[in-house]
């Protein structure tokens, strides 16, 4: 077990979108969150209280957390001097960046020393079988998305939070780091061997109650040509029956591809459906996630209407305007 309460490390992080691990730890276990550590040009800020190692162990901070996630998930040089000060101060660390902190050996060696804890959360901690496509029971919703960090796992948090409220059976199965750091437990998808990983996702979310929903994390997207493997791995081992499409119109290209252009909210529909249908032929789209974080309300909400006119789906913004439509349409399924 991780212990908490964590120090959110965002160490030179460019922009908000590349600490998103620590976003999600701050937005959904607001407990957990005592302070943040940032480095000299960190543009992102969580709100939270800028601490030293010292004041964070005088509040009484356990474990410090890696909150960001850069792109191929490393471990920066530029970081060591602070991870190594705080292993010496007492704490723990975790990660759920690819790079693995163990395989750091001064880290290593300063945590043996110390007698301090690596978690390395994206770590698969189980054998998981090769998918057999069998239909399972109960009921499962995936979140795809046109693009990377687009508020997948935010969608199905917030639908699992509002169908909770409504008293209906519903489960966050988480398939990343952050998702993991939030809830205790999941399948770090992006590090499972590829023939294994719809097989993990099947092992995710197992028969159930024919009533119970579980509310899988997306990853990825299909038209992003570095990670599209794992959105498909979710498709076919999730074997939905409903698809919820997730959407941030501001961008202006696939994150981290210049080159490429997002693809519509209507092509990522047609597209995940079709492939949805191959081990779900019941599938259906019941709803549009919009991350509207950087519209004013008014440009937000007349944006969502204009979807929803377009798409014939109810559209919102999860996080800032709730969940409910979304609800209201899985249990029309």
């Amino acid at each position: 077990m991780i212990e908490t309460p964590y120090l959110l490390f965002l160490g030179d992080a460019p922009d908000m979108l590349a600490a998103k691990v620590a976003q999600g730890i701050k937005d959904w276990r607001p407990e957990f969150a005592v302070g943040q550590f940032r480095l000299e040009g960190c543009k992102a800020d969580m709100g939270l209280p800028d601490m030293t190692l010292a004041e964070a162990k005088a509040a009484g901070v356990k474990t410090v957390v890696i909150g960001v996630a850069n792109r191929g998930g490393v471990i920066s040089q530029s970081w060591k001097k602070v991870l190594v000060e705080a292993l010496e101060e007492g704490f723990d660390l975790a990660s759920g960046l690819h790079n693995l902190l163990r395989h750091e050996e001064d880290l290593a060696a300063v945590a043996k020393a110390t007698g301090q804890t690596l978690h390395d959360v994206r770590i698969p901690s189980v054998q998981y079988p090769i998918a057999n496509g069998v239909k399972r029971t109960g009921k499962r919703c995936l979140a795809v998305g046109t693009d990377c960090s687009v508020g997948k796992m935010y969608t199905a948090l917030c639908m699992e939070k509002e169908m909770r409220e409504r008293g209906m059976k519903a489960s966050f199965r988480a398939t990343g780091q952050t998702g993991i750091l939030i809830t205790g437990g999941g399948v770090p998808l992006d590090a499972v061997i590829a023939d294994f990983m719809a097989g993990s996702i099947e092992y995710l979310t197992p028969d159930n109650d024919a009533d119970h929903w579980d509310l899988i994390e997306g990853q990825g997207s299909l038209y992003h040509v570095s990670y599209s493997g794992v959105t498909l791995a979710l498709i076919h081992g999730g074997q939905p029956d409903a698809l919820v499409i997730c959407h941030e119109p501001t961008r202006e290209h696939m994150r981290g591809l210049p080159g490429y252009k997002l693809p519509t909210i209507g092509q990522v529909r047609d597209t995940a459906l079709a492939l949805a249908k191959v081990a779900n032929p019941e599938c259906v789209v019941v709803g549009i996630s919009v991350n509207t974080q950087h519209m004013a309300d008014a440009e937000a909400k007349a944006y969502l209407a204009n979807v929803e006119a377009e798409y014939g789906l109810p559209a919102t913004d999860p996080f800032r305007y709730g969940a409910g439509k979304l609800v209201d349409a899985l249990e029309a399924v």
